[in-house]
């Protein structure tokens, strides 16, 4: 038996893998659940395996009752929270297929996704997202229910019911037939359908990604045979689960055993760090770019010294640390004073378990993984897409490779193309896009799918991406630019930037435009007794604008000649889904903002070019 059929093995389906977690740790902690209170500390409510299951086949149990059939779909649209797992563990179990939605969707969207899909029954989180479901005359005939998690103004009828009503329709037909659930869930199989997850793409309409449950089943089991972690540890959970990272993070959750305090609320990550004190966390890389631009802007007169005295000895230990060697006596004593005086404060507000962080869905800066090190907090990258169920690479914490996202996960097949194209083969990857076999057909040749991603791989086999292959762009020069590598440099070195576009597609150098992070500006405005001024009035002030010009010198010394940026425009406004220049899950639309706001990119330009 081979190594990808050993991991396939793991489990028959997601509703198999479910039973036999909670067979083999029925008592153990599952989930930890917070009340939700929206001021003071929140309180957490412990659920166990065997709790959850309870919960599941209840959900799973109403799924059936209110008529769904093998691989019917239904859709979530919800912030994170722990009803989104129970749902989705429900519809598996139920043998149906979850269509994922971002919460911010516009209601256009929702209406294409929904209708795209087939979705028949839709859970929405409030009168919000019900109100985007409800104005679709479309939607009024193929759903047939909607259930809601917060009945909060909303008014319930046939077809609108609440979450538990939906349970109490489960528990009653569970009486009534206590298999009915197991049934189902022996009427999936790997190849069984068992999500839609669409693409937000930063052109053109979503593309509903199909992923069975050998993908769900494959990612938990082959992440678990790394053994990074055990049934001991304790994640923290914020990611969207809408999203393909945060829905692969169920599938390890399984796999492993280990529990998951859940809750998708940005503003209360540091409450919630604090008081259920995790040992892991997995995260996009602006989260990490936030935290620590946030440390750099904070300290200034005397603690700022201070703390850049610490994160100059952190910088000194990290060749030791990394090789396992021990550090010099001096070293040691002064990174032990930097801790007690700066670092350690870092880790308390991280909860002061932390073992390591992961990051994903874009690339990380390596400088801002060095810095959380220095620091001793370690991110390791992963690096993945939707079409490869997330987790294709990963840098595992015994291996740490700044800038790097790792190997490849086991048994998988990876190569690259002539061109340096990453290309993947194995049971992680979609069988194709929901009623797209043309686009399908485009990205796979020969069994290998076309990531559109360029790489490169050491002589360990870890790899590093280096851009995405459509948005390279060539100066009038000749030269190719990839711009994530620019947007990096500008945001791991301007503490004050929170989205960059590099832009000089034809023209004789790069220019770039930057979007300024509110909460930071908004601190810089209230140092300054410049509270009463808005955002847009605070972006434009020359002595913002100075700082930037001063700091961009530090950004442009991490890249080549012909990659640094000569000129920049600051915009007076944030890039948002509503206004097109961002997608629901925060990609920059590059191709919509670089014509937008194409009068602002001519002018970084002389008008004889």
């Amino acid at each position: 038996m081979s190594l990808q059929e050993e991991l396939l093995s793991f489990a028959s389906s997601v509703g198999d893998m479910f039973r036999r977690r909670v067979a083999e740790t029925p008592d153990g902690l599952a989930f930890l659940d917070p009340d939700r209170a929206p001021e003071g500390p929140n309180l957490w409510t412990r659920y166990t395996w065997e709790e959850s299951r309870l919960l599941v086949d209840q959900l799973a149990a109403g799924l059936l009752a209110r008529g769904l059939a093998r691989e019917q779909r239904v859709g979530i649209i919800s912030t994170t929270r722990l009803e989104w797992i129970l749902l989705d563990l429900a519809v598996a179990c139920a043998a149906g297929a979850t269509t994922t939605v971002y919460p911010n969707t516009a209601a256009g969207d929702v209406d294409f996704i929904l209708d795209d899909s087939g979705t028949c029954i839709v859970v929405v989180e409030d009168a919000t997202q019900l109100a985007k479901v409800e104005a679709s005359p479309t939607l009024r005939a193929a759903v047939h229910t909607i259930v809601v998690i917060d009945t909060a103004h909303v008014e319930l009828n046939d077809r609108v019911i609440s979450y538990t009503q939906l349970q109490l329709l489960g528990a009653e037909l569970l009486k009534q037939n206590p298999g009915v659930v197991d049934e189902a869930i022996a009427s999936t199989d790997h190849d069984t359908l068992s999500t839609l997850i669409y693409t937000s793409g930063t052109t053109g309409q979503p593309k509903g990604v199909r992923l069975n449950h050998a993908s769900w089943i494959y990612e938990g089991a082959g992440v678990k045979h790394w053994r990074i972690i055990d049934d001991s540890d304790l994640q923290y959970l914020w990611l969207p689960l809408s999203h393909v990272f945060g829905k692969t993070l169920i599938a390890c959750q399984i796999a492993y055993g280990f529990a998951s305090a859940v809750d998708g609320r940005i503003d209360r990550i540091v409450d919630g760090l604090g008081e259920v004190k995790p040992t892991f966390m997995c995260g996009a890389p602006r989260i990490f770019e936030k935290v620590r631009a946030a440390v750099m802007t904070a300290n200034t007169g005397l603690k700022g010294r201070v703390a850049r005295w610490a994160f100059a000895v952190g910088r000194d230990s990290r060749g030791y640390r990394l090789s396992g060697r021990p550090m010099p006596g001096s070293l040691a004593l002064k990174y032990r004073v930097a801790d007690a005086l700066v670092f350690s404060k870092l880790k308390a507000k991280l909860g002061g378990r932390m073992k390591f962080m992961i990051s994903g869905s874009a690339k990380l800066s390596a400088q801002v993984q060095e810095w959380f090190y220095s620091a001793g907090l370690l991110i390791v990258e992963g690096y993945g897409s939707t079409e490869t169920s997330a987790i294709a690479f990963l840098n595992v914490p015994t291996e740490p490779r700044f800038g790097s996202v790792g190997k490849v996960i086991p048994g998988i097949e990876t190569k690259l193309a002539e061109d340096g194209e990453v290309l993947l083969r194995g049971p992680i990857i979609t069988p194709g896009y929901h009623n797209l076999p043309d686009i399908t057909a485009e990205v796979f040749s020969d069994g290998w799918y076309h990531t559109g991603d360029l790489g490169k791989f050491d002589a360990e086999g870890n790899l590093t991406i280096t851009d995405r292959k459509k948005d390279l762009f060539k100066t009038s020069g000749g030269k190719y630019v990839a711009p994530q590598k620019v947007e990096s440099a500008i945001t791991a070195n301007i503490p004050y930037i929170s989205q960059a576009i590099a832009v000089g597609d034809g023209r004789k150098y790069c220019s770039a435009l930057l979007v300024l992070d509110p909460a930071l500006l908004r601190t810089w405005a209230e140092k300054r007794q410049l509270g009463y001024l808005s955002y847009a009035e605070l972006s434009q002030r020359p002595e913002i604008r100075a700082s930037i010009e001063k700091q961009m010198a530090k950004a442009n010394a991490r890249l080549e000649r012909w990659e640094t940026v000569k000129r920049f425009a600051i915009l007076d406004h944030e890039l948002t889904v509503d206004n097109d220049g961002v997608t629901p899950n925060m990609k920059i639309r590059r191709a919509a903002v670089t014509k937008r706001y194409g009068d602002i990119v001519d002018s970084l330009y002389d008008a004889e070019e």
